[in-house]
């Protein structure tokens, strides 16, 4: 089973391809509505290998399970007269039904599958436990739904992902690249693209402003001996590219703003006065990727992070984390429209050997953060073995139309930082108490966050993000001086426009406008320049007929920023 559907590799003799799928699809339909019954039963390593002598895939995998002392089982497809089966044994007869090593578990009866929900999409190659030195099978694929319209649901999402994939569509609007001179995972900005950064950036400024944030700025490079006080050495090292040797020491690419934040928060002594202080910075990191994991701006070797670290005292930690909550749903559903998203909470994992021992830190820190999510009234879940080696972890999952779920970011408390650092505050009874660190990114990186918002729109960016908001059209050059007359008035408004002074048909320029997804397009004759008037087009095809261009402006106003936050 894999998300959504399912799929078996088969040794066939003769090769079959997508063109036989409905054929198999039929014919499944037809067991279906013959209501066959399902038996499942434990069965030991012998009686397995007796009932699957013949069939060698099996038998390896029996004797794989039999070395890991796992519990077999097998399940019987029934015809419905069968009301009972028992797995056979040596030397019994099987009954007419299909037998398979399977883990299970199954529905009673096929009569509980819905006939309309399921498609088989494909066949692919496969080699024996993906090996290439072994015998390859013809594996079909399938999914499976509870109704036929989460199926076809399901269809359009599969089918609009081939449309909206990000790296097709970067290139087909000249949003970013890649050279193999630069190295692979280290995308290069168009302009197009740089403008949705530098939009992002200014807005999430904006906002951390407003929410008390200061600014920072630290380097690309720190020495070894930084990382070692943080414990990303040993603990993240796979992580970080190789050492830099120079005459002082060793350097590595920074990985993680954080040891750099805490040592500006160390650099000055701190009152509880001064608590909480949110330290704000865009930082530049780089990571060790292996080159098969890289894909498009979704993985890549160096991005910029929307990173903040918020130094406090215990008593402000729960409503710290709580704010910072409320901060990532106002990004994603306000700001965005993506209301389909969720935490998971990440604890460490029963085997501590990668997590600091600090024992009552672990219980304290998961303590705090559990109750301040269950306040935020989000949805959240809890999973084992993911939590940093400091302190537990709550990412944000967050789904696009076409179903794609991305962790868009990572938010840590963090209680061994105040210990390696030192990072303390003076208390109103003058003794030194060591600060909480809450590690926050509401946007991840930019490169991530792009890529999914580009196929979350499709390209077809709101108006304040788009790179061009409003395409000039003129049916030809002599419209050229009353174009330019329009472009400079928008200008003034701060709008990002462009005339399209191509020889091109009106219609190939309207075509084009479209491709490029461009908001609005206004088109310019001899009736609009006689009368002073832009004649508006949204995109999609929307026509908005003629009016001034000063009305135009006032219309899509509104819309030019983003949604301001109610502070």
């Amino acid at each position: 089973m894999i998300e959504n559907g399912f799929y078996y590799d088969f040794k066939l003799p003769a090769s079959i391809s997508n063109d036989d799928l409905p054929e198999l699809e039929k014919y499944m339909r037809e067991l279906i509505i013959k209501k066959f019954n399902f038996f499942g039963e434990k069965i030991t390593p012998l009686s397995a290998k007796n009932l699957f002598k013949d069939q060698p895939f099996k038998t390896d995998l029996i004797q794989e399970f039999s070395k890991e002392k796992k519990q077999l089982t097998v399940y019987a497809t029934c015809p419905p007269e069968i009301k009972k089966w028992k797995a056979p044994v040596k030397g019994t007869k099987i009954m007419d039904c299909f037998i398979d090593l399977c883990r299970g578990g199954h529905t009673d009866n096929t009569s509980e599958i819905n006939p309309d929900a399921f498609k088989l999409t494909h066949i692919a190659g496969a080699y024996w436990r993906g090996e290439t030195k072994n015998q390859q099978l013809t594996r079909i694929y399938g999914i499976a739904f509870t109704t036929k319209e989460e199926l076809e649901k399901h269809i359009w999402q599969l089918e609009e992902a081939k449309k909206r994939d990000h790296r097709v569509l970067g290139e087909r609007l000249k949003l970013f690249t890649f050279a193999p001179e630069v190295g692979p995972g280290l995308p290069l900005w168009l302009p197009n693209g740089m403008i949705i950064r530098d939009e992002i950036e200014q807005y999430a400024k904006e906002v951390e402003k407003a929410l008390g944030y200061k600014r920072v700025a630290t380097p690309h490079i720190a020495k070894e001996e930084l990382y070692r006080l943080s414990g990303h050495i040993p603990y993240y090292a796979d992580s970080m590219f190789p050492p830099m040797k120079l005459d002082d020491g060793n350097y590595y690419l920074k990985a993680m703003n954080c040891p750099h934040t805490h040592m500006i928060y160390r650099s000055e002594p701190h009152s509880y006065r001064d608590l909480p202080l949110r330290l704000a910075e865009y930082g530049t990191v780089y990571r060790h990727e292996l080159s098969g994991t890289l894909a498009g701006l979704l993985r890549v070797r160096g991005f910029s992070q929307n990173d903040a670290h918020i130094y406090c005292r215990e008593d402000q930690v729960e409503e710290e984390f709580l704010a910072v909550m409320r901060l990532h749903e106002f990004w994603y559903r306000d700001i965005f429209g993506i209301t389909d998203f969720h935490m998971r909470l990440s604890l460490p994992a029963k085997d501590k050997k990668k997590y600091v021992h600090l024992p009552d830190g672990w219980k304290k820190s998961v303590e705090l953060i559990r109750s301040a999510m269950k306040k935020s009234g989000l949805p959240f879940t809890e999973v084992e073995g993911e939590a940093a080696f400091y302190g537990p972890k709550v990412d944000f999952q967050i789904q696009s139309v076409i179903g794609r779920e991305e962790t868009a970011s990572t938010n840590q408390l963090d209680f061994l930082a105040t210990q390696r650092f030192d990072l303390t505050y003076t208390d109103s009874d003058g003794k030194q108490k060591p600060v909480y660190v809450i590690h926050r990114a509401p946007l991840g990186s930019h490169e991530r966050f792009i890529a999914f918002l580009i196929e979350h729109y499709a390209g077809a960016f709101p108006l304040w993000l788009a790179p061009t908001q409003i395409s000039i059209l003129p049916i030809n050059d002599s419209f050229a001086g009353y174009c330019e007359e329009i472009k400079k008035l928008l200008e003034s408004h701060k709008i990002r426009v462009a005339i399209n002074s191509t020889a091109e048909t009106i219609g190939k320029k309207i075509r084009e406008t479209e491709m490029n997804k461009i908001p609005f397009m206004l088109i310019v004759g001899e009736r609009e320049k006689s009368a002073e008037m832009i004649s508006v087009r949204e995109r999609g095809g929307k026509d908005l007929g003629t009016m001034k261009p000063e009305e135009f402006i006032q219309k899509i106003s509104p819309d030019l920023t983003p949604q301001k936050m109610k502070f």
